[in-house]
Protein backbone atom coordinates (compact mmCIF):
# COMPACT_ATOMS: atom_id res chain seq x y z
CA UNK A 1 0.00 0.00 0.00
CA UNK A 2 1.35 3.62 -1.46
CA UNK A 3 2.21 6.11 1.78
CA UNK A 4 0.43 9.15 0.68
CA UNK A 5 1.79 11.08 3.63
CA UNK A 6 5.07 11.42 1.68
CA UNK A 7 3.49 12.90 -1.21
CA UNK A 8 3.56 16.88 -1.66
CA UNK A 9 2.16 16.43 -5.74
CA UNK A 10 0.06 14.24 -7.70
CA UNK A 11 -0.21 14.61 -11.18
CA UNK A 12 -2.18 13.00 -13.57
CA UNK A 13 -2.74 12.62 -17.47
CA UNK A 14 -6.04 14.23 -18.80
CA UNK A 15 -6.93 12.51 -21.78
CA UNK A 16 -8.60 8.80 -21.03
CA UNK A 17 -7.88 9.53 -16.78
CA UNK A 18 -9.66 12.80 -16.19
CA UNK A 19 -11.44 13.13 -19.01
CA UNK A 20 -13.90 10.36 -21.00
CA UNK A 21 -11.81 10.68 -24.47
CA UNK A 22 -13.00 7.39 -25.93
CA UNK A 23 -16.70 8.70 -26.12
CA UNK A 24 -15.11 11.72 -27.06
CA UNK A 25 -13.03 9.71 -29.86
CA UNK A 26 -16.04 7.43 -31.29
CA UNK A 27 -18.06 10.02 -31.21
CA UNK A 28 -15.61 12.57 -33.66
CA UNK A 29 -14.59 9.37 -35.85
CA UNK A 30 -17.88 7.41 -36.35
CA UNK A 31 -19.26 9.98 -38.74
CA UNK A 32 -16.82 10.43 -41.36
CA UNK A 33 -16.51 6.17 -41.46
CA UNK A 34 -20.38 5.97 -41.59
CA UNK A 35 -20.04 8.71 -44.99
CA UNK A 36 -17.45 6.06 -46.66
CA UNK A 37 -20.10 2.91 -45.62
CA UNK A 38 -18.13 1.13 -43.13
CA UNK A 39 -18.68 -0.73 -40.10
CA UNK A 40 -15.85 -1.07 -37.57
CA UNK A 41 -16.29 -2.40 -33.81
CA UNK A 42 -15.96 0.27 -31.09
CA UNK A 43 -12.92 -2.24 -29.82
CA UNK A 44 -11.15 -2.04 -32.99
CA UNK A 45 -11.73 1.27 -33.90
CA UNK A 46 -10.22 2.23 -30.50
CA UNK A 47 -6.76 -0.14 -31.17
CA UNK A 48 -6.39 1.66 -34.11
CA UNK A 49 -6.26 4.63 -32.87
CA UNK A 50 -3.73 3.78 -30.15
CA UNK A 51 -1.72 2.71 -32.93
CA UNK A 52 -2.10 5.39 -35.24
CA UNK A 53 -1.85 8.09 -32.68
CA UNK A 54 1.42 6.44 -31.58
CA UNK A 55 2.92 6.55 -34.97
CA UNK A 56 2.06 9.89 -35.51
CA UNK A 57 3.55 11.13 -31.96
CA UNK A 58 7.11 9.55 -33.15
CA UNK A 59 10.37 11.47 -34.44
CA UNK A 60 10.16 15.00 -35.18
CA UNK A 61 7.30 17.15 -32.74
CA UNK A 62 4.52 18.33 -34.38
CA UNK A 63 1.57 20.02 -32.42
CA UNK A 64 -1.32 17.61 -30.92
CA UNK A 65 -4.11 19.14 -33.85
CA UNK A 66 -1.83 17.75 -36.62
CA UNK A 67 -1.79 14.32 -34.71
CA UNK A 68 -5.56 13.83 -34.52
CA UNK A 69 -5.45 14.97 -37.84
CA UNK A 70 -2.89 12.34 -38.74
CA UNK A 71 -5.21 9.76 -37.07
CA UNK A 72 -7.88 10.22 -39.15
CA UNK A 73 -6.08 10.74 -42.50
CA UNK A 74 -4.33 6.70 -41.73
CA UNK A 75 -7.81 5.33 -40.90
CA UNK A 76 -8.88 6.80 -44.34
CA UNK A 77 -5.72 5.01 -45.89
CA UNK A 78 -6.51 1.66 -43.52
CA UNK A 79 -9.94 1.32 -44.40
CA UNK A 80 -9.48 2.85 -48.54
CA UNK A 81 -10.73 6.56 -48.65
CA UNK A 82 -8.54 9.68 -48.54
CA UNK A 83 -10.18 11.45 -46.14
CA UNK A 84 -10.40 15.36 -46.73
CA UNK A 85 -9.61 18.48 -44.98
CA UNK A 86 -12.30 18.83 -43.28
CA UNK A 87 -13.15 15.23 -42.39
CA UNK A 88 -9.44 15.32 -40.96
CA UNK A 89 -10.28 18.53 -38.47
CA UNK A 90 -13.22 17.03 -37.00
CA UNK A 91 -11.15 14.75 -34.31
CA UNK A 92 -9.55 17.86 -33.20
CA UNK A 93 -12.24 20.27 -33.36
CA UNK A 94 -14.04 17.84 -31.06
CA UNK A 95 -11.67 17.78 -28.14
CA UNK A 96 -13.01 21.10 -26.51
CA UNK A 97 -16.51 18.71 -26.44
CA UNK A 98 -15.17 16.21 -24.37
CA UNK A 99 -16.59 15.38 -21.10
CA UNK A 100 -15.00 14.73 -17.57
CA UNK A 101 -15.82 11.09 -16.05
CA UNK A 102 -18.80 11.61 -13.81
CA UNK A 103 -16.32 11.35 -10.52
CA UNK A 104 -13.35 13.45 -12.08
CA UNK A 105 -14.19 17.02 -10.79
CA UNK A 106 -15.08 16.06 -7.21
CA UNK A 107 -12.17 13.82 -6.94
CA UNK A 108 -9.87 16.43 -7.86
CA UNK A 109 -11.39 18.45 -5.26
CA UNK A 110 -11.11 16.48 -2.75
CA UNK A 111 -7.64 15.80 -3.67
CA UNK A 112 -6.38 19.16 -3.80
CA UNK A 113 -7.43 19.56 -0.17
CA UNK A 114 -4.36 17.76 1.04
CA UNK A 115 -2.27 17.83 -2.19
CA UNK A 116 -0.71 19.87 -4.98
CA UNK A 117 -2.18 19.16 -8.44
CA UNK A 118 -0.58 19.22 -11.80
CA UNK A 119 -1.22 17.65 -15.35
CA UNK A 120 0.98 16.26 -17.28
CA UNK A 121 -0.72 15.90 -20.85
CA UNK A 122 0.05 14.86 -24.49
CA UNK A 123 -1.89 18.13 -25.66
CA UNK A 124 -1.73 21.28 -27.07
CA UNK A 125 -1.90 24.25 -24.35
CA UNK A 126 -5.04 25.96 -26.57
CA UNK A 127 -6.32 22.97 -26.85
CA UNK A 128 -5.99 21.75 -23.28
CA UNK A 129 -7.79 25.23 -21.99
CA UNK A 130 -10.99 24.26 -23.49
CA UNK A 131 -10.86 21.13 -21.21
CA UNK A 132 -9.43 23.00 -17.86
CA UNK A 133 -12.90 25.29 -17.96
CA UNK A 134 -14.71 21.78 -17.69
CA UNK A 135 -12.54 20.30 -15.00
CA UNK A 136 -12.90 23.42 -12.38
CA UNK A 137 -9.60 22.60 -10.54
CA UNK A 138 -6.99 24.75 -10.35
CA UNK A 139 -4.02 23.12 -11.16
CA UNK A 140 -1.01 24.03 -9.58
CA UNK A 141 0.92 23.18 -12.71
CA UNK A 142 0.05 22.51 -16.16
CA UNK A 143 2.59 20.68 -18.45
CA UNK A 144 2.06 19.55 -22.07
CA UNK A 145 3.73 18.16 -24.75
CA UNK A 146 3.48 21.47 -26.92
CA UNK A 147 5.43 23.20 -23.95
CA UNK A 148 8.12 20.36 -23.47
CA UNK A 149 8.00 19.49 -28.06
CA UNK A 150 7.90 16.04 -26.92
CA UNK A 151 5.17 13.28 -26.68
CA UNK A 152 4.53 11.03 -23.37
CA UNK A 153 6.15 7.90 -23.10
CA UNK A 154 9.43 10.31 -23.44
CA UNK A 155 11.10 10.91 -20.68
CA UNK A 156 11.51 14.60 -21.47
CA UNK A 157 8.12 15.73 -20.83
CA UNK A 158 8.43 14.35 -17.10
CA UNK A 159 11.88 15.93 -16.54
CA UNK A 160 10.13 19.27 -17.51
CA UNK A 161 7.44 18.49 -14.97
CA UNK A 162 9.86 17.87 -12.36
CA UNK A 163 11.53 21.07 -13.45
CA UNK A 164 8.63 22.78 -12.64
CA UNK A 165 6.86 21.26 -9.56
CA UNK A 166 10.75 21.83 -8.04
CA UNK A 167 10.18 18.95 -6.57
CA UNK A 168 11.87 15.37 -5.84
CA UNK A 169 10.76 11.63 -7.01
CA UNK A 170 10.24 10.79 -3.62
CA UNK A 171 7.45 13.18 -3.59
CA UNK A 172 5.50 12.86 -6.52
CA UNK A 173 2.81 10.65 -7.34
CA UNK A 174 1.68 10.39 -10.92
CA UNK A 175 -1.69 8.77 -11.86
CA UNK A 176 -2.60 7.45 -15.38
CA UNK A 177 -5.08 5.58 -17.54
CA UNK A 178 -2.15 4.48 -19.65
CA UNK A 179 0.51 1.89 -19.26
CA UNK A 180 2.01 2.87 -22.15
CA UNK A 181 2.40 6.75 -21.78
CA UNK A 182 2.76 6.97 -18.04
CA UNK A 183 3.16 4.24 -15.83
CA UNK A 184 6.15 2.65 -17.69
CA UNK A 185 7.39 5.86 -18.17
CA UNK A 186 7.27 7.47 -14.81
CA UNK A 187 8.41 4.19 -13.47
CA UNK A 188 11.58 4.53 -15.47
CA UNK A 189 12.29 7.74 -13.42
CA UNK A 190 12.15 6.55 -10.01
CA UNK A 191 7.97 8.38 -9.84
CA UNK A 192 5.52 6.03 -7.47
CA UNK A 193 2.57 5.48 -10.06
CA UNK A 194 -1.15 4.86 -9.47
CA UNK A 195 -2.97 3.16 -12.50
CA UNK A 196 -6.68 4.59 -13.20
CA UNK A 197 -8.18 1.22 -15.31
CA UNK A 198 -10.63 2.96 -16.00
CA UNK A 199 -13.72 0.77 -18.28
CA UNK A 200 -12.86 0.86 -21.93
CA UNK A 201 -14.07 -0.76 -25.07
CA UNK A 202 -10.57 -2.65 -24.18
CA UNK A 203 -10.67 -3.34 -20.88
CA UNK A 204 -7.10 -2.97 -19.05
CA UNK A 205 -5.76 -1.19 -22.02
CA UNK A 206 -7.48 1.87 -23.31
CA UNK A 207 -7.38 3.41 -26.49
CA UNK A 208 -3.49 3.34 -26.61
CA UNK A 209 -0.68 1.52 -27.64
CA UNK A 210 -0.73 -1.78 -25.66
CA UNK A 211 2.05 -2.01 -22.80
CA UNK A 212 2.97 -3.49 -19.43
CA UNK A 213 2.80 -1.65 -16.57
CA UNK A 214 4.01 -2.05 -12.78
CA UNK A 215 2.39 0.66 -10.89
CA UNK A 216 2.40 1.13 -7.17
CA UNK A 217 -1.94 1.08 -7.04
CA UNK A 218 -4.44 0.31 -9.06
CA UNK A 219 -7.62 1.79 -8.92
CA UNK A 220 -10.66 1.84 -11.32
CA UNK A 221 -11.52 5.77 -11.10
CA UNK A 222 -10.40 8.58 -9.72
CA UNK A 223 -12.85 8.34 -6.41
CA UNK A 224 -11.33 5.31 -5.72
CA UNK A 225 -7.70 6.98 -5.67
CA UNK A 226 -9.22 9.38 -3.70
CA UNK A 227 -10.85 7.32 -1.10
CA UNK A 228 -7.47 5.64 -0.41
CA UNK A 229 -5.18 9.38 -0.74
CA UNK A 230 -7.39 10.56 1.95
CA UNK A 231 -8.06 7.38 4.17
CA UNK A 232 -11.22 7.21 3.62
CA UNK A 233 -11.00 3.18 2.90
Amino acid sequence: MLDFSRFKFISFDCYGTLIDWETGILGALRPVLRKHSIEVPDADLVQLYGELEAEAEAGEYKPYREVLSAVVAGIGKRFGFEATSSEQGLLPDSVSSWRPFPDTVDALRQLHSKFKLAIISNIDDDLFATSARQLDTDFNHVITAFQAHAYKPSPTIFRLAQERLGISTHEWLHAGQSNYHDVVPAKSLGISTVWVNRPSHRPGVGAVRRAIGDPDLEVTSLAELADAALGNR
